[in-house]
């Protein structure tokens, strides 16, 4: 799912065993340094963090949409050469890092072609504006360290999936390490999707608890097949009706609830009040004060 900035403003195309032992306990932080309630409906996620105002996937946006006052943030994972779990959309790094300045024999730049290290030295907020020079691009483990210090709540991507064999295990083993596959937070902090159906089906057979999103417009005859693994069919906007966001909540997800719809990526007030008219229980978006504002004025 893609955010662009010039200076200010972004648009997106949007979005074993051993896992079930029990994690440590995350930080948290006092509930009011966040205000959006979690009982608003549609909720509004923050969309790689507030990605229209800070360089996306770093831990400066998803500071702003703490200080912006949003609980839900989303962000997407993958893997580098040396196995570490970075926050990254692209599945290379040249659109938001340096890094062909920084090492310009290495093209294309794949992420899966960088070491850890390697990573670590490019410039993430540059790309955006000056005032981020120096963003770095996160681990997984400090973005989730950042994540529960912020007291916030996280849509997490497996991004291109089928690229890295057992990333599912490593994300989960990544969750449980830094607190985040105890009960409280998997009864309410976290929802994790893909566009892969295969990779989101992963995830369930590992962590049957996790709640689960699958990434697409599926038809609607194909909606009770899905029901069986995921809990949200998150699709774009443009490919949503009122009553394909019926269909949906008509299935019960894997555990017993009505299956939920997200939608991405919405950042203009018209389009939020749409979806929101259609019943959609939550909205992606680059620009979360622009979404809360049409809501709230609704």
């Amino acid at each position: 799912m893609y955010a662009r900035a010039a200076a200010a403003t972004a648009v997106a195309l949007m979005g074993a065993g051993a896992l079930v032992l029990p994690s440590t306990t995350a930080t948290a932080q006092s509930p009011s340094a966040t205000s959006a309630s979690d009982h608003d409906r549609p909720l509004v996620v923050a969309h790689r963090g507030a990605s229209a105002y800070a360089p996306e996937n770093t831990i400066a946006a998803i500071d702003k949409a703490r200080d912006m006052g949003f609980r839900w943030v989303e962000n997407d994972v993958q893997r580098t050469k040396d196995g570490e779990l970075v926050i990254m959309h692209d599945e290379t790094l040249k659109r938001t890092t340096d890094v062909e300045e920084v090492f310009p024999d290495r093209a294309p730049w794949k992420v899966a072609d960088f070491t850890a290290a390697e990573i670590a030295q490019l410039d993430a907020g540059s790309w955006f504006s000056p005032k981020y020079k120096g963003q770095r691009v996160p681990t997984l483990s400090q973005y989730m360290r950042r994540v529960s210090h912020n007291h916030q709540k996280l849509v997490f991507e497996f991004k291109k999936p089928e690229l890295y064999p057992g990333i599912e295990e490593e994300g989960l083993r990544v969750l449980r390490n830094e607190g985040w596959l105890d009960k409280h937070h998997v009864k309410s902090k976290l929802v994790i999707q893909s566009f892969s159906a295969d990779s989101v089906k992963k995830v369930h057979a590992l962590r049957p608890d996790v709640k689960t999103g699958f990434l697409g417009t599926p038809a609607v005859a194909d909606l009770p097949e899905y029901a069986e693994f995921a809990d949200q069919i998150n699709a774009t906007h443009t490919s949503i009706s009122a009553g394909y966001v019926e269909a949906i909540h008509d299935q019960k997800g894997p555990h017993g609830k009505p299956l939920e719809i997200f939608t991405w990526t919405v950042n203009d007030a018209p389009s939020a009040l749409r979806v929101a008219g259609f019943g959609v229980d939550g909205i992606i978006t680059n620009t979360p004060d622009v979404v809360r504002e049409a809501l709230d004025e609704s």
